[in-house]
Formats: structure tokens, sequence, C-alpha cells
């Protein structure tokens, strides 16, 4: 099956650590990251899509970040 996460969080380096986790389980980056202003909460928010190919039938009660 083919998986798919859009990671995100605030503009810091907990992003960052976030992505290069995903990478070293296995998920390769998939489209640009994106980058956008969250006026409710002032902050800058950052996004990266993933992808995985893993092994099995996927449902929607699959745990996207348990592979």
């Amino acid at each position: 099956m083919k998986l798919y996460r859009l990671l995100t969080a605030d503009d810091t380096s907990a992003f960052c650590h976030k992505v290069t986790d995903a990478l070293n389980k296995g998920w390769e980056l998939h489209g640009d990251p994106t980058y956008a202003f969250d006026a409710a909460n002032g902050v800058m928010r950052c996004g990266q899509a993933v992808i995985k190919e893993a092994p099995g039938t996927y449902t929607p009660d699959t745990k996207l970040g348990e592979h």
C-alpha cells in the first residue's frame, strides 16, 4: 500500500526534526514544502508531504505514524 502524510508545525527546529524523523523511518518527500502565516496564532507554519510504500492493505484505521 502507498501511505501519505502531511507533516505540519510552527516554523521552528521541531518541524525540521519531524521531517528528518520521517525520512529516517523510510518516508520520502513528496512535492515542495509549504510555508504560510497563521494569523490566528501570529506564527509562520510549515508543511511537507511525505509518502511511503508499506506492506498490507490500507484501511481508514491504518495508523500512519506507526509506519
